[in-house]
């Protein structure tokens, strides 16, 4: 398997689809195994041009979205015989990417959907992929932190193999729960995932001040996969403007933000590809940067405290603990911390984490109730207390938590 980087990635799928005649009154995943040929035809293109990695066409093959098309039962068959047709085209020349896409579920209180739940979810799709033998995983277009964390570590309870992650924004960076993407990759590298990046949103002149920004944070290569320019509707017709000439000549800012993993999403074509792997040739995208100071965040806002942070008395996890949340975070940054100490504990947690702006640490002394907290919890925390370093050294690898 080769991801020496620059990596380039395949394009559009969906847009793709509908050039050659899927008109979305069917489920994709349904019209696309009815007419195999069509993808396969996409795939050579993108191959042809110089893609290293296809995705499988399964962005919508979660038990939830086949659910939603009446599809019942039909996870592991539409997994396995999706992926089957990407491993047919690649045939050993380039690696087959398992796709994970958004369920459309959400946590209370903005939705009724448990996180296990959603871990379930992902760990059915995943583990099908695994199985069908795909080379790595990438979990694309996520918009919440919760389904993203819960497809990391259904994936990770499969499978070795790297994944990757990409998130889509506006232009401020904000996904529509309004988590910045700096807070994702903070969480998502601490998860231990191989590359974080953005995909969809708008197009490559767009997303650069985006990846700009995530370069400040980032300690794994950045991964862009834009559209192909805003899209226009044009007698009646979706159209994306942006040439395959313009796409690639974004190649160098995009390396220069630490972008080392490229790609198309909606309204790309073969021809940006082709045109991206003429540009990627001159390409040398910088180290990672690394830092002394403590990665942390919320699941709205990135945090970088400095090694010797402290916090105040840590709060007691009872009916009151969202009320005292709110009185200890009034000062914006200041570390908040609560305790642990019971699986009562962890359900009053669970009912109020949500709310937490500030950069959280747990102080607890017993590792089960520690993970049970840090599943919980949808941003990445600080720890305090005297667990030893062979129960932590799981939660740092699997949680991201910073000791």
């Amino acid at each position: 398997m080769n991801l020496h980087l620059p990596l380039l990635l395949d394009g559009a799928t969906g847009t793709a689809l509908q050039k050659r005649g899927y008109r979305g009154d069917v489920c994709t995943e349904e019209w696309t195994l009815a007419h195999p040929e069509v993808i396969c035809d996409i795939q050579r293109r993108y191959l042809a041009a110089g893609s290293q990695v296809l995705y499988t066409p399964t962005f919508g093959a979660n038990r939830v979205k086949l659910e939603e098309h009446g599809l019942f039962g039909k996870v592991a068959e539409y997994n396995r015989r999706l992926a089957e047709l990407t491993k047919s085209v690649a045939g050993g020349r380039a690696c087959v990417a398992g796709d994970l896409s958004p369920t459309g579920l959400f946590l209370p209180p903005m939705g009724e959907t448990p996180f296990e739940e959603l871990v379930e979810i992902y760990t059915e799709q995943a583990s099908t992929l695994e199985s069908a033998g795909v080379d790595l995983f990438v979990i694309e277009t996520m918009m919440t932190l919760p389904e993203a964390r819960a497809a990391v570590l259904a994936v990770k309870s499969v499978s070795r193999k790297p994944v990757f992650v990409s998130f889509t924004c506006n232009e401020k960076g904000k996904t529509i729960t309004g988590t910045d993407v700096t807070a994702a990759l903070l969480v998502m590298q601490g998860m231990g995932v191989d590359a974080f990046g953005l995909n969809c949103s708008a197009g490559p002149k767009e997303m650069l001040p985006q990846l700009r920004r995530l370069s400040e944070y980032a300690a794994v290569p950045l991964l862009a996969k834009p559209n192909a320019g805003l899209p226009e509707r044009v007698g009646g017709e979706t159209v994306y403007r942006c040439t395959p000439a313009e796409f690639a000549a974004c190649a160098d800012d995009f390396a220069a933000a630490g972008v080392a993993i490229f790609g198309g999403c909606c309204g790309t074509t073969e021809e940006h590809i082709a045109a991206l792997a003429t540009r990627l040739g001159e390409v040398t995208p910088p180290a990672p940067s690394h830092s002394d100071m403590l990665p942390c965040a919320s699941e709205k806002r990135p945090w970088l405290l400095p090694p010797n942070v402290t916090g105040g008395p840590a709060l007691r996890c009872t009916e009151n603990l969202e009320e005292e949340m709110e009185a200890a975070q009034e000062k914006e940054g200041e570390l908040l911390t609560i305790a642990i100490t019971s699986r009562d504990d962890c359900e009053y947690f669970a009912d109020c984490q949500y709310a937490i702006t500030n950069p959280l640490c747990i102080a607890c002394e017993d590792g089960e109730l520690l993970e049970q907290a840090l599943r919980l919890y949808q941003g990445r925390a600080l720890y305090e207390g005297h667990l030893p370093e062979e129960v932590l050294s799981n939660l740092v690898r699997r949680y991201g938590l910073v000791i």
